[in-house]
Formats: structure tokens, C-alpha cells, sequence
């Protein structure tokens, strides 16, 4: 009997080493196709989240194509096209940065305005300045994300 499962074990073993899989190390860092959780209230993000079903990235708005916090993605959600804005990050940080224990993102509409009323969970300190630069006067306001946020980090 225990002939038998050591002889199986072999032979399986032998099997998916002739297949030469290629293992790559996981990345921690924000691209298309990454898994991302939504943290505010939204109605979308609430239903998505209870379902199992993340949103995951499709587009990167900026030159590298590599999110940092802040920074402006597209997420497919639910079969929609929604944009929201980075504020938690698994990913290795600057100084004075928290590294979070997953990719947070808080969905916005197209004008920049948040499409929920709360935010969960605690949200960095260092997004304020983020946002402010990337605020312009006739485009979209993301400082209303810090409207929203209840605690800071």
C-alpha cells in the first residue's frame, strides 16, 4: 500500500518535470491585469467585492506603465470601465510611506470626483501632496478623495 503511493508520486513528479513549467516570481508592483481592492463605499465596488469578483487593471496613466500611489488607473469592474485613483500599495515604498497588505484603490468618475461617500481604510498622509500637484485648475479635483477619508496614516 504505501509502495503503491510512493511509486505514484514518482511518476507524477517525473510527469511535470518533463513539462518544463517556467515559474516567475511574484511582482508587487501595479500593471495591467494585477487584482486590486476596492476601498470606499461605492454601490459598483461594494458588489464586486462581496461577489469575489476584484476589479482588475487594465490601464496605467502615466509614462512607466508602473502605478504608484496616486497615481490614475483604468480597472474593469464588474464588466464597466471605472477609473480610480491608487491609495494603498503592496509594493516596497519610499521612506515615510506605509506598505500596505493590499493594492487599495478608491474609484472616481471622470471629473475626479470619489463615486463613494466613505473610505474604509486608513489612507497615507504623503497622498495629500500627491493629489494637490495633480489637481489642475480646469481638470479633474482629486482632493476630494481626502474629503472622504477618515482616518490617515
Amino acid at each position: 500500500m504505501i509502495l503503491n503511493s510512493i511509486i505514484k508520486r514518482t511518476a507524477i513528479t517525473s510527469n511535470i518535470l518533463k513539462c518544463n513549467f517556467h515559474v516567475s516570481n511574484t511582482c508587487s508592483e501595479i500593471q495591467k491585469l494585477t487584482r486590486l481592492r476596492v476601498v470606499d463605499n461605492s454601490p459598483i465596488g461594494m458588489q464586486a467585492m462581496a461577489e469575489g469578483k476584484p476589479p482588475k487593471c487594465i490601464h496605467v496613466y502615466n509614462k512607466t506603465g508602473v502605478g504608484r500611489i496616486g497615481d490614475k488607473v483604468l480597472v474593469a469592474i464588474k464588466g464597466e470601465k471605472k477609473k480610480g485613483i491608487l491609495v494603498g500599495l503592496k509594493q516596497n515604498q519610499k521612506p515615510k510611506v506605509p506598505k500596505f497588505d493590499s493594492n487599495n484603490i478608491v474609484l472616481i468618475d471622470d471629473n475626479g470626483s470619489p463615486l463613494g461617500t466613505r473610505i474604509h481604510v486608513p489612507v497615507p498622509t504623503i497622498l495629500r501632496t500627491i493629489l494637490k500637484e495633480k489637481t489642475h485648475s480646469k481638470g479633474a479635483d482629486y482632493t476630494k478623495i481626502l474629503g472622504i477619508a477618515t482616518r490617515f496614516v
